[in-house]
C-alpha cells in the first residue's frame, strides 16, 4: 500500500479493499461480454460497439434506471448478499422489455459504508448473473466508500441500462384496440416493492428476520428476500416468435404503485378494464403477511404485486397463442380481462399514474382461496 493509500486509508476509505473486490466479482462480469463490449473491466468508462445498430431502420434506445429499495435492509439484516443483484437488473431490464426493445448493455453503483470484498461480490455477481440472463452486457459499475455517511454494513445499490427497438415494432398503448385481451403473469413474489410496508409489520409484530415461518416454510428473512423473477429473455422470444409477432400490444410490468396504476399506464386514455381478481390465488406469502398486519388483501393491491410480475395485453383472436407461448417460456400465464372503449362512469377506477394519462382500471370480485 503506497503512504497516499495508507493516509485515505486512515479516514475510513481502503482502496486496497476495492481493488480486491473488483478482482473477486470481474470473472462473473467478464462472462456478460460478448465482442461488442470493448475494453474490458475496469476502464474509466464502458464501451460498447453499436455498429450493429446499423441493421436497424430506425433504431430507439430505451433506458431505464432504478434501485431495489428497503429490500437492501433485509439482506443486510441476515447477512446474505447474493440476490439483490437480480433483483436490481429485474427492477431496471424489465423496464425495458415494456416497449419491446432487447437490453444491450448496464452499468450499477453500490455505496457502502465500508468495503468488504467478499460482500461487494457476493452483489455484483448476482447482477453478473442477471445480465447473463437476460442477454445484457454489464460494461461497467462504481462501489463508493462513504465512511460516516453510512454505517459499516450499510449499502444501497442502483443501476442503469439502454436497450434498442425497431420503431415500427415498439410496444405502446396506441397499439391498444377494443377486445384486447389481458394476460397476467405471475410473480415469484414480493419482487422489489412494499418492503417498508413489510418491515413496519413485521417490526410491529416483534419478528425477526431470522425467525422460522410454518406458513412460508422458511425464515422470514429467506422468503422476504426470494429473488425477483425476470420476465425480458422469455418475453424477447415471444416477441419475436413468428407465430406470435404483433400480437402483444403493450406490456406493464408490476412494480411501484400497485396493479391498477401500472396496467392503467400501458392503455389508451378512454379505454378501461376490469381486473378480475377470481383468476388467480395471491401466494401465500401476500396472505401471511396481510393476515399479520391486521388488512385485507384488496386494501394492498396499490402496495404490492399479490402474485402479479407482468401484464400483456394481447390481440383478441391471438391470445391463446400467446398464453401457449409464455407458457412454455416458463412464465405462468392466465387471463384477467378485456379492454373495453365503452362509455362508461369511472368512479372506482385508477386511471393513469406517474405523469401518464392512460386508461382505467379497477379489481372487481373476490380472490380466488
Amino acid at each position: 500500500m503506497s503512504e497516499n493509500s495508507s493516509i485515505y486509508a486512515q479516514s475510513g476509505v481502503d482502496t486496497a479493499a476495492g481493488d480486491l473486490a473488483v478482482e473477486l466479482m470481474k470473472s462473473a462480469v467478464q462472462r456478460t461480454h460478448g465482442p461488442e463490449v470493448l475494453g474490458g473491466v475496469g476502464g474509466f468508462a464502458g464501451m460498447f460497439d453499436a455498429s450493429a445498430l446499423t441493421g436497424y431502420k430506425r433504431p430507439l434506445l430505451a433506458s431505464s434506471t432504478d434501485g431495489v429499495g428497503t429490500k437492501v435492509a433485509l439482506a443486510q439484516a441476515i447477512d446474505k448478499h447474493d440476490t439483490i443483484g437480480q433483483d436490481l437488473v429485474a427492477m431496471v431490464v424489465d423496464d425495458i422489455v415494456v416497449v419491446g426493445a432487447k437490453p444491450l448493455f448496464m452499468t450499477d453503483y453500490i455505496a457502502c459504508g465500508k468495503v468488504v470484498p467478499e460482500r461487494i461480490a457476493d452483489i455484483v455477481r448476482g447482477i453478473a448473473e442477471a445480465c447473463e440472463a437476460t442477454g445484457t452486457a454489464l460494461v461497467g459499475g462504481e462501489t463508493a466508500e462513504h465512511p460516516g455517511l453510512l454505517g459499516p454494513d450499510d449499502y444501497d445499490v442502483a443501476g442503469a441500462a439502454t436497450g434498442v427497438v425497431e420503431a415500427d415494432r415498439m410496444l405502446h398503448p396506441g397499439l391498444v384496440q377494443d377486445g384486447d385481451v389481458v394476460i397476467a403473469m405471475a410473480a415469484s413474489g414480493l419482487h422489489s416493492n412494499g418492503f417498508s410496508l413489510v418491515r413496519h409489520i413485521l417490526t410491529d409484530k416483534g419478528i425477526g428476520y431470522e425467525q422460522h415461518s410454518a406458513e412460508l416454510g422458511a425464515t422470514y428473512g429467506e422468503a422476504l428476500l426470494t429473488p425477483t423473477a425476470l420476465y425480458t429473455a422469455p418475453l424477447l422470444r415471444v416477441l419475436d416468435d413468428p407465430a406470435t409477432a404483433g400480437a402483444i400490444h403493450s406490456l406493464s410490468h408490476v412494480t411501484g404503485g400497485g396493479i391498477a396504476a401500472n396496467l392503467a399506464r400501458v392503455l389508451p386514455v378512454g379505454s378501461w378494464v376490469e381486473v378480475d381478481r377470481a383468476s388467480w390465488s395471491p401466494l401465500p406469502v401476500f396472505r401471511h403477511l396481510a393476515d399479520l398486519g391486521g388488512h385485507t388483501l384488496e386494501s394492498l393491491e396499490g402496495a404490492w404485486n399479490l402474485g402479479v410480475g407482468m401484464f400483456a395485453v394481447v390481440a383478441a383472436d391471438k391470445a391463446p397463442l400467446v398464453a401457449t407461448a409464455l407458457t412454455a417460456e416458463g412464465l405462468d400465464p392466465w387471463v384477467v380481462g378485456t379492454v373495453s372503449t365503452a362509455a362508461r362512469d369511472f368512479t372506482g377506477f385508477e386511471q393513469g399514474a406517474k405523469g401518464v394519462d392512460g386508461g382505467a382500471v379497477r379489481l372487481v370480485g373476490s380472490y380466488k382461496n
